[in-house]
């Protein structure tokens, strides 16, 4: 097995934003239209969770708390 493991064998998918500049349009357009990829995407949500580790029984009771949370937000409309 090689020390350092190629990146091109994970299992995991590699998540890009990319926005096309269209034809006449302006770069605070083209800007606004890449925050909201970026924001839809989730890749700095998922950066922010990968910031430090969790295990998986802690992230586990993170997700049972944060389901919690939605539900009583829901009934509470």
């Amino acid at each position: 097995m090689p020390p350092f493991p190629s990146l091109h064998n994970h299992t995991e998918e590699t998540h890009l934003a990319n926005v096309i500049l269209r034809e006449g349009e302006d770069p605070e357009a083209l800007l606004r239209r890449f925050q909201t990829t970026m924001q839809r995407s989730g890749i700095l949500r998922e950066l922010r969770n990968r910031r430090f580790f969790r295990s998986k029984g802690e992230q586990t009771r993170l997700d049972k708390q944060r389901s919690l949370r939605r539900i009583r937000r829901r009934r509470n409309r």
